[in-house]
């Protein structure tokens, strides 16, 4: 149950602060090229358990990744404000050439969870390295919308005033300003959206929607305008991810991963709700769309493809 974390930053250390908290694994291991912070966050975040899970929580080195069943890679540059995080690529892909091969060959049979942004092409890059040396695009998860999905549900909550748990809806296509939100599909507590808030007397006129669909969409720029960088959300979307990996629990997020074919897209690494369990990616499920909804995702998906593009792969 060892979990490795390369990039101490505050991604990566809020991820380990959210496993700990949540009690998954037995072990993590940060690992960073700044070894120094590395260390202080395995020692701040360990003096948590006491207070929290018995989980054993260290910096180390790559060899110390040896039989980690998952890896989560929160390692890059951070985005900057009023930088797309499609902007974060060039600087951003040169390190994954890097930490790939050597994560690999330490930990072959990990499940690989992404985080570094653009998490889209990232985790396409992630997945073009780890093939190289045999490791199958199911193995290769990225975040994806997953934090995206749960801003749309916490909206849509305080909107119903009802708690997320009974909110399905989801963020799918590029996590980034081409993302689209299923709303045809919403429900809540097993009624189509519509149908409850008008059986209710609620509100979801054309102002409402686009006024959620905002702060869905603009949510991290507002956060990083606010104080630099977003964690928390992420972090916590990352335990619950690998939690799903490591309980082998059969989870539907809406994660990102390699598909042959999307809206006549193809080769194209996008966010879908997929099965999630022991083996990483099990299962992918396309929501029945309307027409708007998959012209959107077929324009969300040509952005992330272009950006591929750009990197020139082989």
């Amino acid at each position: 149950m060892k979990i490795g974390i390369v990039g101490s930053g505050f991604v990566g250390a809020t991820a380990a602060y959210a496993l700990v908290m949540r009690g998954v694994g037995r072990e993590i291991i940060l690992v960073d090229a700044n070894k120094q912070r590395a260390a202080a966050e395995a020692d701040d975040i360990a003096h948590a358990v006491p207070f929290a899970n018995a989980l054993e929580v260290h910096d180390g080195e790559y060899a110390d990744l040896a039989d980690a069943r998952v890896v989560i890679l929160a390692a890059g540059a951070n985005q900057k404000p009023g930088e797309t995080r499609l902007q974060l690529l060039e600087r951003n892909a040169k390190i994954f050439g890097e930490i790939i091969p050597r994560v690999l060959e330490y930990a072959p049979d990990a499940r690989l969870v992404v985080a570094t942004n653009p998490v889209d092409v990232m985790t396409h890059l992630a997945a073009y390295f780890a093939k190289q040396r045999g490791v199958p695009d199911a193995r290769v998860i990225g975040s994806g919308t997953t934090l995206d999905t749960a801003r749309f549900r916490l909206l849509l909550a305080r909107h119903v005033g009802i708690d997320t748990s009974h909110i399905h809806a989801h963020v799918i296509g590029e996590h980034g300003d081409s993302e689209v939100l299923t709303w045809s599909v919403a429900t809540v507590a097993g009624f189509p959206l519509e149908q409850f808030c008008e059986s209710h007397s609620i509100a979801l006129d054309d102002a409402i929607r686009a006024d959620i669909d905002t702060r869905v969409r603009r949510a991290a720029y507002h956060i990083i305008e606010g104080k630099g960088a977003t964690y928390y959300g992420i972090g916590s979307a990352l335990a619950r991810i690998t939690q799903a990996i490591l309980n082998d629990q059969r989870a539907i997020l809406t994660v990102c991963s390699h598909h042959e074919n999307i809206a006549g897209v193809k080769d194209v690494t996008l966010s879908l709700p997929q099965l999630v369990g022991g083996d990483g990616i099990l299962d992918t499920y396309m929501p029945p769309l309307n027409d708007a909804e998959l012209n959107a995702l077929q324009k969300s998906a040509r952005v992330i493809r272009n950006a591929i593009d750009g990197l020139n792969l082989s």
